[in-house]
């Protein structure tokens, strides 16, 4: 099912984008009855709620974000890691799951490694992440395609509810995990699987701020499978 056309507004720094019946969400501030953008990006408003998407920026940790980074240090204590933010985060030794001897903590996590790891306390100039979760979807990842992109696309990639992601799945029969920070995670049975859904993503990167974005989504994927 394809999504209802809409407009995509392009807002500018200071612009007001809502009247006081809205309430200011991401990226936007209550300047007197109105709520005015505080970045270049685009408009989404959802019931009750305006926020802005940025179309450019760096990664901007946040509590409770899936994040995927690369170890780029061992310590004593834990495991130092780039998430592509403004600063390193760091992995206590505590958060990892199950027991780990400071002697084989390079055999479970090694330099170079890549993560998917959540962020669980965020400070002032430090990132605080964790390895432990409930359905193992925290894990060291071995295999697949990374795919990089501007961690403001990153909910345009999703869609609403997981609409977009859900529809990049089923077409190339992949699984994904996308990082808030911009890192996403393929892994299909098939390399040529793999490259495909990376198409896409890159595909809805290059025209977040199309009207019926779906649509041409729909149609791109077809032009793939034709070429088949």
């Amino acid at each position: 099912m394809t999504e209802k056309k809409e407009k995509r507004e392009i807002v500018i720094p200071g612009e007001i984008i809502a009247s006081e019946e809205f309430l200011p969400g991401d990226w936007t501030m209550k300047q007197g009855k109105n709520i005015i953008s505080t970045r270049l990006g685009i408009v989404e408003k959802s019931d009750k709620l305006v926020k802005v998407i940025p179309l450019s920026g760096v990664y901007i940790p946040r509590y409770g974000n899936v994040v995927i980074g690369e170890v780029k240090d061992i310590t004593t204590a834990g495991w130092v890691v780039d998430v592509k933010g403004p600063y390193q985060a760091f992995l206590p030794l505590r958060e990892c799951p199950g027991f780990v001897e400071v002697s084989e903590m390079e055999n479970v996590y090694g330099i170079g490694d890549l993560l998917v790891t959540k962020i669980f306390n965020v400070g002032r100039t430090s990132v605080d992440l964790t390895m432990k979760s409930r359905d193992r979807s925290l894990n060291k990842i071995r295999e697949g395609t990374i795919v990089t992109v501007n961690p403001h696309r990153v909910p345009r990639v999703i869609g609403k509810e997981g609409s977009m992601i859900t529809l990049i799945k089923n077409a190339t029969k992949t699984n994904i995990t996308v990082g808030q920070n911009g890192l996403i995670w393929v892994s299909g049975e098939k390399v040529e699987s793999e490259l495909a859904a990376k198409k896409i993503i890159e595909f809805i990167v290059e025209n977040t701020t199309a009207d019926g974005l779906t649509e041409k989504v729909e149609k791109f994927i077809k032009d793939l499978e034709d070429k088949k």
